[in-house]
């Protein structure tokens, strides 16, 4: 009787043990149909959007390169902008890129170093990260208005190429705060102990050890600054934009044209839209390409300095 209660036990164990391995392995297998489907959706949503991209560069590349010459590129606009070229335009967008990441980059810089480095976590600290993350996403046609109001008539400058800069520069500035602030804290904490550990400063480690090895992320901040600043209408719509303006700014109290704004003049404001659709697509893809270059120039740049650390 001992003998068949002991088999009986045995025979009652083998059977769980199987019920749990064949219940760990529908468990697997349904985890696995989940990982797949995860990775299939994960997988379709990439082509969309690039299908999505790939569709509007076809779209602006195939209309815009029939217009492209040197000519449309070196000569200035004629008759209302219907004939002519977008040279204007184009030295207008490299000023308001330079002059705004001329401001906007420095205070961005320093200002995540100082959030990183310097203040200690508070009230006040958490407040400035609020607003910076806030204004981030603040509509652009907002910082326009703002611009106008302070730049444009409050400090005299007028509708210039000063005011515009300093209007783009307000709304680069949150995108290079935050970016430099999150590269600052990827650098491990054990380099700035070591740093000061062998007798630097705080600066000296901070300029010396730090910011070498968060150069890239900082970069990167800068070239998504660089290409929303080229591309942003509304900020230079009411501080320094000009409908038709054949000839180049000789101060930055100048009024100027640029791509932008010249792209969505032509296209919804002139009296022959027909007539200068054409000239549309092939300043839409001028745009495009300057972009595209700014952004290859700055990651090269990037990549170079980090082969060298």
């Amino acid at each position: 009787m001992k003998s068949v209660a002991i088999l009986d036990g045995i025979k009652v164990q083998r059977h769980k043990k199987m019920n749990d391995s064949l219940f760990e392995t529908k468990k697997m297998d349904k985890r696995r149909l989940i990982e797949a489907i995860a990775f299939w959706g994960l997988r379709a949503m990439v082509l969309v959007v690039l299908f999505v991209v790939c569709s509007i560069l076809y779209f602006i590349c195939s209309n815009g390169v029939s217009v492209i010459s040197w000519e449309f590129i070196s000569e200035m606009p004629k008759s209302g902008m219907t004939e002519g070229g977008i040279f204007p335009a184009i030295i207008g967008t490299g000023y308001l890129v330079f002059f705004s990441m001329l401001f906007s980059l420095p205070i961005g810089v320093f200002a995540g170093i100082y959030l990183q480095e310097y203040a200690t976590e508070g009230v006040v600290t958490k407040i400035i990260r609020i607003a910076t993350n806030n204004l981030a996403g603040v509509p652009s046609v907002v910082f326009g208005l703002f611009g106008m109001m302070l730049f444009v008539n409050y400090l005299g400058f007028g509708a210039s190429i000063l005011s515009g800069s300093l209007t783009l520069a307000l709304v680069a500035l949150p995108v290079i705060i935050r970016t430099t602030e999150e590269a600052l804290k990827t650098v491990p904490h054990e380099w700035r102990e070591g740093s000061l550990a062998l007798g630097a400063t705080k600066w000296q480690t901070i300029y010396k050890v730090i910011l070498p090895a968060a150069y890239s992320g900082i970069m990167t901040g800068s070239i998504l600054s660089v290409g929303r600043v080229a591309g942003e209408t509304a900020p230079i719509l009411f501080t320094c934009a000009a409908y038709f303006l054949p000839r180049l700014p000789e101060s930055v109290f100048d009024e100027v044209m640029a791509l932008p704004y010249h792209l969505y003049v032509i296209s919804t404001s002139g009296t022959q839209i027909e007539k200068t659709r054409p000239l549309a697509y092939g300043t839409a893809l001028v745009l495009l390409v300057i972009v595209v270059i700014t952004n290859l120039v700055a990651v090269y740049l990037r990549n170079k300095f980090k082969i060298k650390q």
